[in-house]
């Protein structure tokens, strides 16, 4: 019989930061499924601030267009299948957005194993560090950024899943890891993750010398999740031939394009032999396997740690997302549905 779901949808594009009404929660009821189709109950869909790009125009893909649901990871249960791939009860992930049920035709659901999902590794895992987040992580420091032993890394926004993941697989090549954070509740977060100094850009008034306080030899990698002026300030902190990566640029995110800040020391990447780089993960599909086994492997061994932020029921899906540009998050944020 037909099901009855719920998704939010864009209901107005947002100028400066996303707000409430910018979102709208809509009810649909989803026919049975039809031949090679499955039916899938949501029990997480994350809230991503790389989002914020697509709500206002062409990001690194198009526009979402406004009437269509909010774009999202989702894990979920096969609730009814017509496609042999695929059994009632099976764990799956895939990116249908925020919606309590998914009809597909199986094509790009993965199965989650339990061989791989069980004790330290949860399901939602998935689709945060073992998802985009992390291998965003992954990529960006092993093939951009390079590190090696007793560099020093310094990232912006740390204390997020990108960030804290980041730190940590760099502390395991050995290097010198300094979190730049929030909160003093954040800071002491990403000390139990074990990075050696953290920055609390609240209290740390002029950044460039506070970096410099901290770093005093220099930064080897930036990893880059903010841009604008901390962008900046980090540029003039590097040492030569350092690597900046650029995984996201949160501060920008809300800013029309005559308000952008940009990056201004730009001499520096002359004398200094600076390179900077950014990435769109799924550059790096065919890898896809090998990093997550690389990190599932940590994640079991207790070399990984990994925190969700998780706010209960799909009506709460656009406040959490809100509430991700007011620093309200801690790790990954998530809802879960049912």
């Amino acid at each position: 019989m037909p099901t009855n779901t719920k998704r939010w949808v864009l209901a107005s594009r947002p100028e400066g930061k996303p707000k409430l009404e910018n979102f709208r929660l809509e009810d649909v009821t989803l026919p049975d499924p039809g031949e090679h189709e499955i039916l899938i109950r949501t029990e997480f869909h994350s809230v991503d601030p790389g989002m914020r790009g697509r709500l206002s125009g062409d990001s690194y893909t198009a526009a979402l267009p406004v009437g269509e649901t909010i774009d999202s990871a989702m894990v979920g249960i096969v609730e009814a299948s017509n496609n042999e791939k695929f059994r009632i009860g099976d764990r799956v992930t895939g990116g249908f957005g925020w919606v309590s049920h998914a009809l597909s035709n199986g094509r790009g659901v993965q199965i989650l194993s339990p061989e791989i999902y069980h004790g330290r590794l949860r399901p939602s895992a998935a689709i945060g560090v073992l998802g985009i987040p992390g291998l965003t992580s992954y990529f960006g420091l092993l093939d951009l950024g390079k590190p090696k032993e007793s560099d020093t890394v310094l990232i912006s926004s740390a204390a997020g899943p990108v960030g804290a993941t980041v730190g940590q697989i760099a502390r395991m090549k050995g290097c010198k890891v300094v979190g730049i954070a929030g909160s003093k509740a954040k800071c002491d977060y990403l000390r139990g993750l074990g990075f050696d100094a953290t920055i609390n850009y609240h209290e740390a008034g002029d950044m460039r010398a506070t970096m410099k306080n901290v770093c005093p030899e220099g930064v080897d990698v930036y990893f880059d999740n903010v841009g604008g002026a901390m962008l900046d300030a980090a540029i003039l902190n590097m040492k030569e031939h350092g690597r900046i990566v650029v995984s996201g640029q949160v501060s920008e995110y809300n800013r029309g394009p005559d308000e952008l800040v940009g990056i201004r020391n730009v001499t520096r990447f002359i004398t200094h032999r600076l390179r900077m780089e950014g990435l769109v993960v799924f550059d790096y599909f065919k890898g896809f396997r090998d990093a997550q086994a690389a990190m599932a492997a940590w994640i079991h061994s207790g070399q990984l740690q990994y925190t969700e932020d998780i706010s209960e029921g799909i009506e709460g899906s656009a406040a959490a997302f809100v509430g991700l540009f007011e620093g309200e998050n801690l790790g990954r944020r998530l809802i879960k549905v049912s």
